[in-house]
Parts: C-alpha cells; structure tokens; sequence
C-alpha cells in the first residue's frame, strides 16, 4: 500500500466573485466559473485517480459506491467515493481549496464550514443520479448548504453532465414520509411528501411533479476541467448514464455556513445537538464547534491568519437624523456607571 503524505500547501491569487455572478447563482440555483481550479491542480487529481484505479494507490478505510452503496469487486466498477478528506491529504486540499472557498465566502459566508466530499469516476455506462435536492440529505440551520462541483475531465451531454430545473431553488425541500427532509419543510399546507428522490427511473422518483412545473428551464450544464458548478441545497438537479467512451470524472464538497447548525455526518452518529464538531471550519469564524483538518491544510481552523479580519463590530441603530428621516447612527460610547 502506497504511503500518503501530506503535500505543502500552494498559494493561489485571491477570486473575486462579480455582482452579475451573484445574482446569476440566485436566479438560476447554480452558477458556473470557469478555470477557477489551475490545470496543475487538475492534474495531479486525476493521476491519483489513475493509480487508484490501476492499484499503485489504496486508501484505507475508503468506502467506494455503486449505485446506492453496494461494494464493487474490481476498480474497473467503481462509481464513486464519499468522504476521502477524512482519508486522504490529496482530497482534504481539494475540499479547502482556497479559490473554491473564495467563490463560497461570497455566495453563502463569509464563515464557512466544509462537510462532505464525493469523488466521481463515473466511468463509460455508469449511471447517473436521479432528480433530487442535496438540502433534503444534508439539514443545515439555518438553511445555508451549498455544493462546488469540480470538473476534473469534458462533462458533456454525452457523458452525463449536470442538469438544473431552473426556478426549483425557489422550491421548499420535499420530505418523503418516513420523515427524511421534514425538518426543513415546516407548516406547509399541500408540500406533501415524495418518495424515491435520486430514482434514475422517472416514473418512481416523486420530484418529477416538481421539474415539470419547470419544464422547458432544464439547463445542461457542460464544464471543462477545471470548472466549478456552485449550486444550492433546495435546486433540483440530476445527471444521466455515461453513454461516452471517456469518463466524467470530478470532486463535490458540500459547505454550509459555520454558524449554521449541521446534523448530519454521513449517517454516523454524533454527540450532543449538532455535528458540527466534526466538520472543518474552512473560513470565518463561528461561535459553535469545528473540527480541524486531519492532514494539516492550512485553514480557519488551524490557521488565524486564514480567519477573516473583520476588526471590531460597531453597533448601529436606526434613529431620527437632523433632517427628518431616519439613518443608522452609530450607539453613543456608554459611559460606566458610579457606584
């Protein structure tokens, strides 16, 4: 078994996310930015994925899914892998990569709290995912969950791109009734529940009544690698089977905010209120638990410098200005009582 070691960290310049892209990702439930990850970055994930696959490399512990969790018997059948950053220094990096978490601090921060990661083979005539919601998998209060999908090899249509129904982020999450997704969709009167969400079949999987309310804004979302879709937790998305002779290889990690509390931790058990002690506190700060990164990549968590400095918080009121109309005024310094 190969040793892995933990790479020196690289520096990056800082992403600045445009007014007209923030606005794109509310209009549309997902925004994409191109070459946002550097080709070397690219590259060099995709050779670890070469070795994996050709058995120079084995990660300990990793749990390697077809379909809905069954244990492949040769890499030549694996689909996909969940949760290698708490495995594998290579994927640690990607899930705090610094450019991803600049595009993230804008969209849902600026304190941001990495949870989950998914590395993606999908090799020629792997299936896709049905039509699903990732905020009815992964709860977190208040509701702020967003996903960075990394292209790391050409989605296409062919190969089995991300699909968005356009307007659905603006829909509630749909429980099913056994009660999965029920906290975050509260005194509804007509929600109603569905059953089988991510079902390739359509005719089983009860967010179909939801992406034909949006017929027609079903948008193929095509990437080069290096590209990175950002979309959020309620938009309903999905892929189809990889009918190319190439694969459709990328890296998902799931983020929330860090002051948002999170239960889940991918279906393992946790103590106390929250599983927010186990999850990586990326950028910001927060005023619950988070854990720190296994394999040391530099971050908030580990790293002050990493935090945002954001200096003190002077507190404003609204008050009645000199002419008439109400501005926020600073509070006046109190003064410390006699006593």
């Amino acid at each position: 078994m190969a040793v892995i070691e933990a790479t020196p960290a690289k520096t990056y310049a800082t992403y600045r996310v445009s007014v007209d892209e923030y606005v794109r990702f509310r209009e549309k439930g997902y925004l994409v930015v191109k070459g946002l990850v550097p080709p070397d970055d690219v590259a060099e994930m995709n050779a670890f994925m070469d070795d994996m696959l050709a058995g120079r490399r084995a990660i300990s512990g990793a749990l390697i899914m077809k379909d809905l969790g069954q244990k492949p018997g040769s890499p030549g059948e694996w689909l996909r892998a969940h949760m290698l950053h708490r495995r594998s220094p290579i994927h640690e990096r990607f899930l705090l990569h610094p450019r991803t978490l600049d595009v993230l601090q804008a969209l849902i921060g600026p304190d941001l709290l990495a949870l989950q990661s998914m590395l993606f083979f999908k090799q020629p005539g792997q299936p896709g995912q049905g039509y699903h919601q990732d905020a009815y998998y992964l709860p977190t209060f208040p509701d702020t969950l967003c996903g960075a999908w990394l292209a790391l090899t050409p989605a296409t249509r062919q190969n089995g791109c991300l699909y968005f129904a356009v307007g659905s982020q603006n829909e509630p999450v749909y429980p099913d009734p056994r009660g999965t997704g029920q906290a975050l969709s509260q005194n509804f009167s007509d929600l109603g529940t569905i059953e089988h969400p991510s079902a390739t079949d359509e005719s089983l999987n009860g967010l179909s009544r939801v992406v034909k309310k949006y017929a027609g804004r079903a948008d193929a979302v095509e990437a080069e690698p290096g590209d990175v879709v950002f979309f959020g937790g309620h938009v309903v998305h999905w892929s189809y089977t990889n009918q190319a002779d190439f694969p459709r290889r990328s890296y998902v990690g799931h983020y929330c905010n860090a002051r948002s509390l999170v239960l889940w931790n991918h279906g393992e058990p946790w103590d106390g209120d929250s599983a927010n002690y186990l999850h990586i506190l990326a950028r910001g700060r927060t005023h619950l638990p988070y854990a720190q990164p296994l394999f040391g990549t530099p971050c908030a968590a580990n790293a002050p410098q990493a935090a945002l400095d954001v200096g003190p918080l002077q507190p404003m009121s609204m008050m009645g200005l000199d002419d008439g109309l109400m501005g926020a005024s600073e509070h006046p310094a109190q003064e410390p009582e006699d006593r």
